[in-house]
C-alpha cells in the first residue's frame, strides 16, 4: 500500500512540476512585455507630467506679462493681428526701472529710456538711446525736470505711476522727440538680470580707452579691456554703473558717463535678443519657460500676446548683429556739432541736457529721428534750417516752416530779422554737405545761395544765428509772391512741440 501512495505522489509531484513548467513558460515572455510597457507608460507620464508642469509655467507668465487668459491665448494662437504702425515703421518704447537700486540718490527714476524701431517690410530695426537727464515739460508735475521723472516708481508692482506713468513718458517722446510709440515696456531690472541668466550668460566687447577697462565702486563692476563673459549679475552691474561725477562713486572706464553706460546697455540687449533667439534656448522647453518667468512679474507692457505673435513673424529676417545703435549727439559726450547741451538748473540745481537750440526747442532731435527713418535724401541729410522772416507780413515764416515739414524736414527754426528786406536769401552754411537740402531750398525760394562771409547786410544778420547748415532770409519780393492765406501773427515761441523757435532778434511777426 505504501509503495502505492509513494507512487501515487510522486506522480503527483511530477504533474505539478509540469504544469509550472509550462505555466512559466507562458509567464516569462508576458512579464517582459509587462517591463516594456510599464516603462513606456512610465516615462510617458513623467514626460507629460513634466510638460503640462513647463506648459502651465509658461501659460502663466505668458498671461500675467500680456494680461490673458486661456481664451484668448487660444484665439492668439488661431487669429492673425495686424500690428500698429507708424509711416511703415513698429516703434517699441523701452524703460529700464532702477527701484531695486536701493541706497543710491535717484533709485525711485527710470534710469534707462531706448526706443526699439522696426522696419518689417525690410527686416531692419536700431535702437535709439533717450538721455535719462533730458530737461522736459512734465504736464503731471507741472514742471521742467528731467525726463526720467516722468513715471517715477514708488511701487512697480501696482500698474501706473503717481506722476502719469509710461503714458505720460509716451506724450512727451511723442509730443517732443516727434517719436510715435506703438507699444511700450517697463521693464524691472530684476528681469534684465534674470533673462540673462536664463540665455547662460552673454559675451560683451568693452573697449574702454583706460588701459584697466571699466570700474564702478557703486555697483561693485570690474571689467577688463577686451570680450568679457557676464553672467546676470555681471550684466546688471554693468548696466546700473552711473559714474556719476560727484557722487562719491569711484570709477573708470566711462568717458563719457551716462553716454557710455547707455551704449553698453544697447550693446547688451542686442546680446540677449541674438542668444534668446538661437536654437540652443528656443528649442530648450527649460530655458524658454525660465525666460517667461523672469519677466512675469517684473515687466509692464501693452503689447498682447497676440501682438507679440504678430511681432515675431515681423523681426524675423533681423539680423540682430547689423541691429543700429543710436544716440543724440552731446558736448558731455565731446561730439562735434552736439544736439544736446549741458544745463544747470537755477532753480533745483539741478544738472541736466537741453537742446543746443534751448530749452523746449527740440526741433534737431525731431529732425535726427526722422533722418535715421526716412528715405527721403534730405531728411537723412538732417540739416538745420533757420527762417528769418524780413518782411512785415506776420506769419510767414512760420508757413514756410510748414511747408518743409511737409516734405520731411524737421530742424527748422523761424525768427524775425531787425528790420526789413527786399531780396530773399538762401546763405548756405554746409560747407557742401547737404546738396539734396540746397536744391530744395532753391526750388521754393527765390533768391541767391551765398556764403556766410558775404558782406550783405542779410549775410551778416543771419551771421548771429546759430545754423550750421542754412538761414533763410524771407524778402518782400518773397512775400508778394507767396501771399498769406491769413495775417494772424503766429509766435513760434508759443509752441514747442512743433520744433520752432524764435530767434533773439524776434519781434513778434514770424
Amino acid at each position: 500500500m505504501s509503495s502505492i501512495y509513494a507512487d501515487s505522489s510522486v506522480g503527483r509531484d511530477r504533474h505539478r512540476a509540469s504544469r509550472r513548467k509550462r505555466f512559466q513558460s507562458f509567464k516569462r515572455p508576458w512579464s517582459r512585455k509587462r517591463k516594456v510597457v510599464t516603462a513606456v507608460l512610465s516615462i510617458a507620464v513623467i514626460f507629460l507630467g513634466l510638460f503640462g508642469w513647463f506648459g502651465s509655467r509658461l501659460v502663466g507668465s505668458l498671461d500675467k506679462v500680456f494680461h490673458g487668459n486661456i481664451f484668448s491665448d487660444v484665439q492668439a494662437l488661431f487669429s492673425k493681428n495686424n500690428l500698429n504702425e507708424s509711416d511703415g515703421r513698429i516703434n517699441i518704447l523701452v524703460a529700464g526701472d532702477s527701484a531695486d537700486d536701493p541706497g543710491h540718490a535717484g533709485a525711485d527714476l527710470t534710469d534707462s529710456i531706448m526706443m526699439l524701431s522696426i522696419n518689417p517690410n525690410n527686416h531692419t530695426g536700431f535702437m535709439l538711446s533717450i538721455p535719462r537727464d533730458l530737461w522736459v515739460y512734465v504736464p503731471g508735475l507741472k514742471s521742467y525736470q528731467k525726463i526720467n521723472a516722468a513715471n517715477t516708481v514708488t511701487n512697480f508692482s501696482q500698474p501706473g505711476y503717481p506722476n502719469g506713468g509710461m503714458g505720460q513718458l509716451q506724450e512727451i517722446v511723442q509730443n517732443d522727440l516727434g517719436i510715435s510709440v506703438d507699444y511700450y515696456a517697463l521693464v524691472n531690472y530684476a528681469a534684465f538680470k534674470d533673462a540673462v541668466n536664463a540665455v547662460d550668460g552673454i559675451t560683451i566687447d568693452v573697449n574702454s580707452p583706460d588701459t584697466y577697462g571699466l570700474y564702478d565702486s557703486f555697483t561693485n563692476l570690474k571689467l577688463p579691456n577686451g570680450e568679457d563673459n557676464l553672467d546676470g549679475q555681471e550684466a546688471l552691474n554693468l548696466a546700473r554703473a552711473r559714474c556719476d561725477a560727484g557722487s562719491g562713486d569711484i570709477c573708470y572706464g566711462f568717458p563719457n558717463s551716462d553716454f557710455t553706460r547707455t551704449m553698453y546697455q544697447r550693446e547688451m540687449v542686442v546680446a540677449i535678443l541674438k542668444k534668446a533667439t538661437s536654437i540652443g534656448v528656443i528649442s530648450n522647453p527649460l530655458k524658454v519657460t525660465s525666460l517667461f518667468s523672469s519677466f512675469a512679474n517684473n515687466v509692464q507692457t501693452n503689447l498682447s500676446l497676440q501682438d507679440v505673435l504678430s511681432l515675431d513673424q515681423a523681426v524675423k529676417g533681423i539680423n540682430f548683429s547689423n541691429l543700429g545703435s543710436y544716440a543724440y549727439s552731446s558736448s558731455v559726450a565731446g561730439d562735434s556739432n552736439p544736439l544736446l547741451v549741458g544745463h544747470t538748473d537755477p532753480a533745483s540745481g539741478q544738472d541736466a541736457l537741453i537742446p543746443s537750440a534751448g530749452i523746449g526747442n527740440y526741433s534737431s532731435l525731431r529732425a535726427y529721428f526722422l533722418g535715421l527713418t526716412s528715405s527721403n535724401p534730405v531728411a537723412k541729410e538732417d540739416a538745420s534750417i533757420e527762417i528769418l522772416n524780413g518782411t512785415n507780413i506776420s506769419g510767414l515764416a512760420r508757413q514756410e516752416q510748414l511747408v518743409l515739414e511737409s516734405k520731411d524736414v524737421a530742424n527748422v527754426s523761424i525768427g524775425d530779422t531787425l528790420g526789413n528786406y527786399t531780396p530773399t536769401l538762401i546763405v548756405d552754411n554746409s560747407n557742401g554737405k547737404d546738396p539734396n537740402t540746397k536744391s530744395l531750398l532753391e526750388s521754393i525760394f527765390t533768391g541767391t545761395v551765398v556764403s556766410s562771409d558775404t558782406g550783405s547786410a542779410e549775410a551778416k544778420e543771419a551771421a548771429q544765428y546759430s545754423s550750421d547748415s542754412f538761414v533763410v532770409i524771407l524778402g518782400q519780393n518773397f512775400a508778394n509772391t507767396h501771399p498769406m492765406g491769413s495775417t494772424t501773427s503766429n509766435n513760434s515761441s508759443t509752441s514747442s512741440t512743433a520744433g520752432s523757435y524764435s530767434g533773439s532778434n524776434s519781434s513778434t511777426t514770424n
